[in-house]
Parts: structure tokens; sequence; C-alpha cells
């Protein structure tokens, strides 16, 4: 029975943060933001100009806030002729601001790509290769559209 108590605590603990991470905190509302609920439900229905809008708003208030930073960057990269350079400098300020963001290390990947620049990508998808003990879901996705760009870029 020891084994088994010593097994169960040890998965409440691996899982609790993710289940905080998915907004499962145990329904305490206070804990979620709402900027980056707005944003959520904006990125949904691919309404890149809300979602940069608040975030742009946002940052002005909360400028060490890496979400934001990361949400904005990808927002950006999603609409409407993007602006890389200012996508990679939000992406840095959100990797500068926690240099362990899964996402932010995951989707400045993905806008390397679509910059051509594999070399930069494959960085990031090392760094979340030390980041994710277990594969985690940004790691797979990154590791997927490397495949991709290198099966399409192929000699």
């Amino acid at each position: 029975m020891k084994l088994y108590s010593l097994v169960l605590s040890a998965a409440l603990v691996l899982v609790s943060p993710l289940v905080q991470a998915a907004g499962g905190g145990g329904g305490d509302s206070a804990h979620i933001d709402p900027v980056l609920q707005a944003v959520n439900a904006a990125i949904a229905k691919k309404d890149w100009v809300t979602a940069q809008t608040a975030l742009k708003q946002a940052l002005v208030t909360n400028a060490q806030n890496a979400d934001y930073h990361n949400l904005y960057a990808y927002s950006l990269r999603k609409g409407a002729s993007p602006d890389m350079k200012s996508v990679f400098f939000h992406y840095e300020e959100a990797l500068r601001i926690d240099p362990k963001h899964r996402a932010a290390h995951e989707y400045i990947g993905e806008a390397y790509l679509q910059a051509d620049n594999l070399v930069k990508a494959k960085e990031h998808l090392a760094a979340l290769n030390k980041l994710c003990i277990f594969r985690c879901e940004e790691y797979t996705d990154l590791k997927e559209a490397v495949s991709k760009y290198e099966r399409g870029h192929a000699s």
C-alpha cells in the first residue's frame, strides 16, 4: 500500500502543473488572466487583429509578461503581411523574460522556418528537447514542422 501511495503522490505532483496550465486550476476564476482569455478566444476564431490589439494594449502596462509577448508575436505572424522583425523581437522578449517558455521556443522555431532559417529552427527544437523531460506537445509540433520543411526543401 505504501508503494501505491508513493506512486499516486508522485503522479499528482507531475500532473498538477499541467492541469493548472490548461486552465483546470480547481475552478478558481480569480487566477484566469482575462487578457489571455480574450486573446485565446480571438485566436480560436483566427481574429488576428483583435488578438494583436488586446495584446498590444496589455503590453503597455505589463511589458514583462512572457505570455503576452509570445502570443503577440504569434498573432502578428499569423496575420496578414507579418512584420517578421517585430515577430522575432516579441518572441525573443518572451524568451528573455522566461528562457524556458516552451510555446515561445516552438513558435519562434516555426517563425524561423517561415523565414527559411532551418538552423535557427533546429536550435529551438534542441532547446525544447532539453526542456521536455518526456516529449511535450511543443517539441512534437516543432519536430513535425521541421520534418515537413525538410521534406519540402529536399534537394
